[in-house]
């Protein structure tokens, strides 16, 4: 056993990626060599370390052919310092664990919540430890900032503003292969200003708002941007939606001039108050930093607790999660930057980071000129981001009147399993007969296609139901990516591939909507829905519900549309059958949900599947795929619902008749 200067055991470490950021854990390293705590006994990195690098920590072992497990078995390595580039992140970190290394992981934990949850399975299955190099959330700051919260002498938060302003030279995005990358050889790196060197800013933001760990985050919106030629984003801006309500905006650009300390600012209703998290200053008191490898090092020895355990990071990785997924960052043209020899600089950014940070807002919001969205239309966006005269959202109109909204590429968190949905539907008089992400269930999307399970990917969005567990949140949402339209008379026919959470290809669909008038001779005013969808699997598989696995009732999946509440709530009724209790689970071709203010009569073409109701929790319905028992697909699924959309509360005759009037004109829209 080796003895340091206290006569306490020395720590024996090894460091994987002693160059770039490396040298910063070299530097402490000697640190805390100089008062016995620790050893680098081994250094790991692609190139052999120079000997001037490691001088003042002895002749620690270089890696051979056996690489980072070989290294840390020979040596007896109690910790790993895993510094190396974002995407070998969770096979080193994997790796370092089952050799029976406790592990510091240089933040961003991983590229992917994926890979995420491969490091969080590792060491739950070793036992053995893994903090998170989140500097910021060692500082004692956070902690006293919480306590200022928790007070009430903020009053009432009404969000969290982030801000950070820096200057990085054009040589800053090309000093490695893996610089300003979203994506390597086929991999995940997000190598972006959110998400590497201004990780922190969010991490530290959803630390104060006590928001750290997996389903903290109910939704997120980004706007991606670049005025250096990089595939990442240099300048961004992000709304986070907690699951609590509270809001986070981050603003952050690495195209300003110099460098000022980026800060969040917490809004209360009766005050503020602001963490410059660089230098663990809150509100003008200096705060204590903890050292995160002394930390590790106390909690190897003595089981104190973690400052940064990896399940901290869980939000975090989400909001990673969301920016992977994001469409690629758009170009600022060259006419809104100062283009200097060695970097870009983008004027005002500094003040418009301030003014998001203070309004909360996101920078389009703020009237940027270059922050042009890819839904105003505009900018320098190519063909490939923007489909000619193309918006986001499409507007299906009956005899003139817009009677429905369908958003093909939508901002949506990656738990919400993103995908296009209709929303707002409206009756010919106006009334809106969608909910959009209600509270209680906010991976509901107005009306669309959500299957809760295709062979293993949640495409419905939220917790996945498994049995003998009940609704667990994994890592295994899909999403329907849109890859093109042809326009047909009354609305489109659209061509989708379902995406699973590495981004493998599940399944492509061909869908028609239609928005047409229902006969001259059907009763009353109204309009129909006509959606058909044709899912062709690569490989057979089957299509499960929550019912299927365990859950009686829960048989949903398929078409499905989910309804505003209203004060009364709706009724809901069959031609055979009244109530909820009787019609959930129904096999019937039509169904009726109305309310005072509107009539919804759902018509199954074709084939029938039973009906997935409810009524009293929350108005949503649907044709369930898998009522009970999987559906097996072995090369294509078919169907169609037709939606007749009527003003007022109809009763049981006139929705028949309108549900054979729409069965009727299934034929002239074929």
């Amino acid at each position: 056993m080796t003895e340091g200067t206290t006569g306490d055991r020395v720590t024996r470490v090894v460091l994987a990626g002693a160059y770039g950021h490396g040298r910063s854990h070299l530097e402490n390293l000697r640190g805390l060599a100089g008062r016995g705590l620790v050893e680098l006994v081994g250094v790991c990195d692609v190139r052999p370390v120079e000997e001037d690098r490691l001088h003042g920590l002895g002749a620690p072992e270089q890696a051979r052919p056996d690489g980072l497990a070989g290294l840390i078995e020979r040596t007896g390595a109690e910790i790993t310092i895993l510094c190396t580039p974002i995407n070998t992140h969770a096979d080193l970190a994997v790796t370092a664990l089952r050799a029976g290394s406790h592990l510091l992981l240089e933040k961003p934990p991983a590229s992917s919540l994926a890979d995420f949850e491969r490091i969080a399975a590792a060491v739950t299955e070793s036992g053995l430890a893994c903090q998170v190099g989140f500097q910021s959330l060692g500082s004692a700051a956070v902690p006293a900032l919480r306590k200022l919260i928790a007070s009430g002498e903020l009053g009432e938060i009404r969000g969290i503003g982030v801000a950070g302003a820096w200057e990085r030279p054009a040589d800053y995005f090309t000093r490695s292969a893996w610089s300003g990358r979203r994506r390597l050889d086929g991999r995940d790196v997000v190598d972006g200003a959110l998400t590497n060197p201004f990780a922190h800013a969010t991490a530290t933001a959803l630390a104060v708002a006590g928001a750290e760990e997996r389903g903290a985050i109910a939704s997120v919106e980004l706007e991606l941007f670049h005025a250096n030629p990089i595939e990442a984003d240099d300048t961004a801006s992000a709304r986070i939606r907690l699951a609590d309500g509270r809001v986070i905006t981050v603003a952050v650009t690495l195209c300003a001039t110099g460098r000022t300390e980026p800060y969040l600012i917490v809004h209360g209703s009766a005050g503020t108050a602001r963490l410059t998290y660089t230098t663990d200053d809150l509100d003008g008191a200096v705060h204590p930093r903890a050292n995160l490898l002394e930390n590790l090092v106390a909690h190897v020895r003595t089981g104190a607790e973690l400052l940064v355990p990896l399940a901290r990071t869980g939000a975090f990785m989400e909001f990673l999660e969301a920016v992977r997924l994001a469409p690629d960052p758009l170009p600022i043209a060259d006419g809104h930057q100062v283009i200097h020899p060695d970097r870009r600089e983008l004027p005002g950014v500094r003040e418009l980071t301030d003014r998001s940070a203070e309004r909360l807002a996101l920078f389009s919001e703020l009237d940027a000129a270059w922050a042009v969205t890819r839904e105003s239309g505009a900018g320098e966006s190519s063909a490939r981001e923007l489909e000619a005269d193309e918006a986001a959202a499409r507007e299906l109109q009956v005899g003139g009147a817009a009677v429905a909204s369908y958003v093909w590429r939508p901002d949506l968190p990656v738990t919400d399993a993103p995908r296009p949905y209709l929303h707002p539907v409206r009756t010919l008089g106006g009334a809106e007969v969608t909910e959009f992400r209600p509270a209680d269930h906010v991976h509901h999307l107005g009306a669309g296609l959500a299957i809760a399970d295709v062979g293993g990917v949640n495409f419905w969005g939220g917790r996945t139901f498994v049995r003998g567990r009940g609704p667990v949140w994994l890592d295994d949402h899909g999403c329907q990516r849109h890859d093109a339209f042809t326009e047909i008379e009354g609305g489109f026919r659209e061509e989708l591939t379902w995406l699973g959470p590495g981004g493998a290809a599940v399944a492509r669909e061909e869908r028609t909507v239609l928005a047409r008038p229902l006969p001259a001779d059907a009763p009353m005013g109204a309009w129909a829905l006509d959606f058909a969808f044709a899912l062709t699997v690569r490989e057979p598989l089957e299509i499960r519900s929550s019912a299927c696995k365990g859950r009686p009732g829960a048989g949903y999946g398929g078409f499905f549309w989910r309804a505003p509440a209203g004060a009364a709530g709706p009724a809901v009724f069959t031609g055979e059958a009244e109530g909820e209790r009787d019609v959930h689970g129904s096999r019937s071709p039509w169904l009726a949900l109305v309310s005072d203010a509107w009539s919804l009569v759902f018509v199954q073409v074709g084939h029938v599947d039973p009906w997935f109701v409810r009524v009293a929790e929350y108005p949503g319905v649907g044709p369930a795929l898998a009522w009970d028992r999987p559906l097996a697909v072995a090369d294509t699924l078919r169907r169609r619902v037709v939606t007749v959309v009527a003003d007022g509360r109809l009763g049981r005759a006139v929705a028949a008749e309108l549900a054979g009037a729409a069965a009727a004109g299934t034929e002239a829209a074929s």
